[in-house]
């Protein structure tokens, strides 16, 4: 029996679509994508989720490459990783595009 193994991209998207797939963490990637970066407190103040859920959302986005931050005590300071996103927005375009042409197949 063959495994077959998935693509190094079909796995960065996989991760980047999970990363994203939370309302609170969209929400966070609208807000960053606006900002040049902010500190937790800021992103914190934005949404309607306790603290520890937005720290928690962030590591999220952070494991997943989408965000980054550095520590500037006693903040926290967060921005978009804009090679990540740079990626991202490729992998999503290349998954999009190759819908093929309608068929009959599911009219």
């Amino acid at each position: 029996m063959e495994i077959r193994r998935y693509s190094a991209e079909q796995e960065q998207l996989a991760r980047f679509a999970k990363a994203m797939g939370h309302p609170a963490r969209i929400a966070i990637l609208n807000f960053l994508a606006r900002q040049s970066c902010c500190f937790f407190g800021d992103i914190h103040e934005v949404l309607p989720i306790a603290k520890a859920t937005v720290s928690q959302h962030l590591k999220e986005l952070k494991e997943a490459g989408l965000i980054q931050g550095s520590i500037e005590p006693p903040k926290v300071r967060y921005c978009i990783n804009r090679e990540n996103w740079a990626i991202a927005r490729r992998l999503f375009a290349d998954l999009f595009e190759t819908c093929a042409p309608k068929t009959e197949c599911c009219e």
